[in-house]
């Protein structure tokens, strides 16, 4: 939220009306615009020490080109900027949602869905920018965004024009917060310089913070905590065990010990470990890793408020059970990943037919089943919801509850679309008045509630989360269980052949689904 413009704050920068102040950073102020499209963007405005100085504007002008051509992936977008204008500015993505270091400062660390979440937003973002070639330098908490569309990194690549100013950072100054630097940004070996895996030491301390509260090197001072960075292990007590490994050897003391965002990204998404790395100078901690518990709720700061719900359900027996806990939240990570469906042979894409009945034929299995389904959750293309227990499909008629069906026709269509962490599932086929559906929960008296279509509005019977089991599916897809929170799991009951929704209590608690694709959404 914006606060009001000071004197001396500028009206307007270039073709941008300024309406209020931000905040403040490194670089300079930080301001609310809009462009003459009426859409609200940040504004960062470069202080005029710096904008005097034209070693700063040349590699001011060099890092905005570069940032520019970064997918905005989990990223705040790189919208214009104009290096030579006075002073100099920078137009970003404005996004509307606090920040992790706000949310863990005000509501304690994330658990279970929403940690894992964040870690899949974060390295999908680190994976948009080091495919550009740019180097983040300064992540950390403050410049992770929670917004409804999910995660979104921010200033990556504009601590380099800073840091590298020499008129403005003498020798062994850096731009960027300890707790979250590299060993080799501190104390740099012979001709050694900070990379991409710079970035990926700060992906592991902030996950750590989000998870625990706390730096994995805190100490009471900058030097003290940089000593700690330089010479000790990190204190990861309290980081889940489905994450654990993840972020130990994110913090590696040897750059070369530590995963690639891709790794990072491949591993979030399969929802299975990392390959086990060999030993390094990261020690394990004196306490071991917390097990695995209920997963945390999502901080309220992070969901736009829904609208109003359904009639509260009757209660059940037992309590939630997300299996696996690792909700994804993809922004477009089908872009990131280059994710063009093709079989084989090597033939265009999978794609829906014009008539509204005609389905392809299943994609062939030498697609990458992890690609295939990052494409799906991010709603860039539709799919099955293939029950894999059963080899049939979910399919949502028009007059009745959702079924199993073959997945022949178009009721078997749905597209994802997210929110926050959860998404809404979209059926392709609308109503008869030509309205959006989606699956909604609908309580039934003195049995399981069951799925039906209703208004796409985003309420406790509509928003559903997707947690990866660790299975596949017999064509190697990954398989994930959904549920509601308010309402239980989407399960098949084999006695009554029909698909309900309840909590999970003394019987298996879900039946696996994966993504079958069907084309761009």
């Amino acid at each position: 939220m914006s606060r009001p413009l000071l004197p001396g704050d500028p009206r307007r920068l270039g073709r941008y009306e300024v309406l209020g102040r931000l905040g403040q950073g490194g670089m300079g102020a930080v301001y609310l615009g809009a462009g003459p499209d009426g859409r609200e963007v940040a504004i960062k405005m470069v202080r005029p020490e710096f904008a005097d100085d034209p070693e700063f504007r040349g590699r001011f002008r060099s890092e905005v080109n570069r940032a520019q051509q970064v997918p905005p992936f989990s990223t705040a977008e790189v919208l214009d900027a104009d290096p030579d204008h006075e002073p100099p500015y920078l137009v970003v993505e404005y996004v509307d949602g606090p920040s992790l270091a706000a949310v863990v400062r005000e509501r304690g660390p994330l658990g279970g869905a929403a940690l894992h979440s964040l870690a899949v937003g974060i390295a999908t973002a680190l994976t948009a920018i080091h495919g550009a070639g740019v180097i983040h330098r300064d992540l950390k908490p403050a410049n992770v965004l929670l917004a409804r569309g999910g995660v979104k990194v921010i200033d990556f690549g504009i601590a380099r024009p800073l840091e590298a100013t020499s008129r403005h950072t003498g020798t062994n100054q850096m731009v960027g917060t300890v707790a979250y630097m590299a060993p080799e940004r501190l104390e740099p070996g012979p001709g050694q310089t900070a990379g991409f895996p710079a970035d990926i030491f700060a992906f592991g301390a902030v996950i750590a913070y989000a998870a625990t509260g706390r730096t994995p090197f805190a100490a009471d001072s900058a030097p003290a905590t940089a000593m700690r960075i330089l010479t000790g292990a990190p204190q990861l007590a309290g980081v889940p065990a489905g994450l654990y490994d993840l972020v130990r050897r994110s913090l590696a003391r040897n750059p070369a010990d530590r995963p690639t965002a891709r790794d990072l990204l491949d591993a979030l998404l399969s929802g299975s470990p990392p390959a086990a790395s060999p030993p390094g100078p990261v020690a394990e901690p004196a306490v071991p890793p917390a097990p695995p518990g209920r997963p945390g709720e999502l901080p309220e700061a992070w969901h736009t408020p829904p609208a109003a719900p359904l009639p509260a359900p009757r209660r059940r027996r037992g309590r939630l059970v997300v299996a696996g806990a690792a909700v994804l939240a993809l922004c477009g990570v089908a872009g990131l990943l280059g994710l063009h469906l093709v079989n084989k042979g090597g033939s265009p894409p999978v794609t829906v037919a014009g008539s509204a009945s005609a389905v392809p034929a299943r994609p062939s299995a030498s697609v990458d089943p992890v690609r295939n389904t990052a494409a799906i959750l991010t709603g860039s293309r539709r799919t099955l919801l293939h029950m894999a227990d059963i080899d049939r499909d979910l399919a949502l008629p028009a007059d009745g509850p959702a079924r199993a069906s073959g997945g022949t026709g178009p009721d078997a269509l749905f597209r994802l679309e997210s929110y926050g962490v959860d998404f809404l599932i979209k059926a392709v086929r609308p109503d008869a008045q030509g309205r959006e559906r989606c699956l909604g929960v609908k309580v039934v008296p003195n049995r399981s509630a069951s799925l039906v279509g209703t208004d796409c509005s985003a309420t406790k019977a509509t928003v559903f989360s997707i947690s990866a089991e660790g299975g596949k599916d017999d064509k190697g897809r990954p398989t994930y269980t959904i549920a509601n929170e308010e309402y239980g799991i989407v399960q098949w009951s084999k006695s009554d052949r029909e698909v309900y929704v309840e909590e999970a209590g003394d019987y298996p608690n879900s039946v696996p689904f994966s993504f079958v694709d069907r084309g761009p959404a």
